[in-house]
């Protein structure tokens, strides 16, 4: 029986991908000349008058209403004042107060559902997504005496999701944040990847004494920047948290981070209140006004989300339950099968293609999916060719191959190399009797029918033998015929 019980939220960050800032229209360029697209606005020089992003307004309301929030039509804008070096206003502009007149985000009180390890359903709360704007970068590998400041970042909008306290292991913890990224990657609103920093998740834990007691101290664990790191960093505190109440001690509230080296939690900073960060109403802008014609409009663009598609999959393609799981994880993927299906006969078999030998060979492909020169008609075709008896599944991998290869259509490769299936019985059956032939004794204990194994065995030769072309089901008639004579 578990001694203490862990209770868990998340805050997940991810930078919107829209062209220009938040509040200007400086460009947003990753990988570029330090300090190249900066302007009065996001350098936070006095006078210069922030305007928001109606794209990125646009984009917080479709997340909002993907995660099934309220929209709030009157939101407004705080300031969130603190000193960093990166920051050089001196504040941040954000929808988040310290008081609840303050608080108004852009979206509130929303939900996702997460499939558990023994297939039951939960669903975990959306707190709030609120807007703000990104800091800059501190650059410290260039001297080793000093550290250089790259505003570009600056400015660049974000979306802050909190979830409820809902989540009651590191497991679960993952699942949201992936059914997250999923669904911002889904409604195109950011690319979500983590590895660049589009995205990052800080996590909130603290440990109680039974499943009704009142929640722990929590500490947050920031800037976790993988599904991996989350749940290690979030093991790493429970163990730490459960030795501090094992020894009689409290659990203090503060801000860490995780060495993923050392697989251990290191205190930053003593957690702040609200109040430290003297919360205002951002005095150069109104309150942030959007219609529900507006709201609508936007609703009307979302797409089709991963637990819709996943459903549609199964029921319109008769794909199992797992393999479409498999081909929603990401959106890309899911196109690129759908795409597919539209035109397969079989797309079951289609399913079985995509999941075991395209996604195999993208793995090690860079550029990933993008970079495949195969189309979704070309597999559709290939797969179309086995149903017809045009080819046998052995040959259809030694297309798929060329295919994966050069991008030419699998009719072209099959008339070239002179890989269609054999389906005549007067051909094939001469093949199997010389297979036969050379291996009498096995043939004899095949048609005693003592060992079941002995089909495979002679329908293997017969396939290698013809080199991959002569029909498997002929080969099976022809022997059940010649062991009955």
């Amino acid at each position: 029986m578990a001694k203490y019980f862990p209770v868990i939220g998340l805050e997940i960050h991810c930078q919107l991908s829209t062209r220009t800032k938040m509040f200007c229209g400086c460009e947003i360029e990753v990988n570029t000349t330090a300090n190249k697209h900066v302007c009065p606005v996001c350098l936070g020089m006095p006078g210069a008058m922030p305007v928001p992003n109606r794209k990125a307004v646009e984009y917080a309301i479709r997340l909002g209403l993907a995660l099934n929030c309220e929209i709030d039509l009157n939101a407004m804008w705080t300031r969130k004042n603190y000193f960093y070096p990166d920051l050089p206003k001196g504040y941040q502009i954000t929808q988040t107060g310290g008081l609840p007149v303050y608080d108004h985000p852009i979206c509130k009180n929303g939900w996702i559902e997460v499939t558990l390890e023994d297939g039951t359903v939960k669903r975990i709360g959306i707190t709030r997504i609120h807007m703000e704007e990104d800091a800059g970068k501190l650059v410290h590998d260039m001297s080793p005496t000093s550290s250089h400041f790259d505003a570009n970042r600056c400015g660049t909008p974000l979306c802050e999701i909190v979830t409820e306290p809902d989540i009651r292991s590191p497991e679960e913890a993952v699942l949201a944040l992936q059914k997250i990224k999923q669904i911002l990657e889904y409604t195109q609103v950011s690319n979500a990847n983590m590895e660049n920093g589009n995205m990052r998740c800080d996590g909130n834990i603290s440990l109680r004494a039974s499943e009704d007691a009142p929640f722990g101290t929590r500490c947050e664990i920031k800037n976790l920047n993988s599904f991996t790191n989350l749940e290690k960093a979030l093991y790493a505190e429970i163990m730490l948290q459960t030795v501090t109440l094992d020894a009689g001690r409290e659990v203090e509230q503060c801000t860490k981070r995780f060495d993923p080296n050392a697989n251990k939690t290191i205190v930053i900073r003593s957690k702040e209140d609200a109040h430290d960060y003297k919360y205002f109403p951002e005095p150069d802008m109104v309150r942030l006004v959007t219609s529900p014609e507006f709201v609508e409009n936007i609703r009307k663009t979302l797409p089709e989300l991963p637990d819709a598609r996943r459903e549609r999959f199964v029921n319109e393609y008769g794909v199992t339950a797992y393999d479409a799981q498999v081909l929603t994880i990401e959106r890309e993927v899911s196109e690129w099968f759908d795409s597919a299906a539209k035109n397969c006969k079989t797309p079951k078999i289609l399913a079985n293609w995509v999941i075991s030998e395209l996604l195999r060979e993208v793995k090690e492909l860079e550029g990933g999916l993008a970079a495949v020169k195969i189309t979704p008609e070309q597999l559709a075709t290939l797969v179309n060719l086995i149903a017809d008896n045009t080819i046998s599944g052995k040959i259809a991998k030694q297309v798929f191959a060329e295919m994966f290869e050069t991008g030419e259509d699998p009719e072209k490769i099959i008339k070239e190399k002179g890989l269609v299936q054999v389906t005549d019985v007067s051909a094939i059956e001469p093949i199997v009797r010389e297979v036969i032939a050379a291996n009498e004794k096995q043939f004899a204990e095949f048609k005693s029918g003592n060992n079941p194994k002995m089909k495979g065995f002679f329908v293997g030769q017969v396939m290698k033998k013809s080199g991959g072309k002569a029909n498997p089901g002929l080969v099976n008639q022809i022997l059940d015929k010649l062991a009955a004579e």
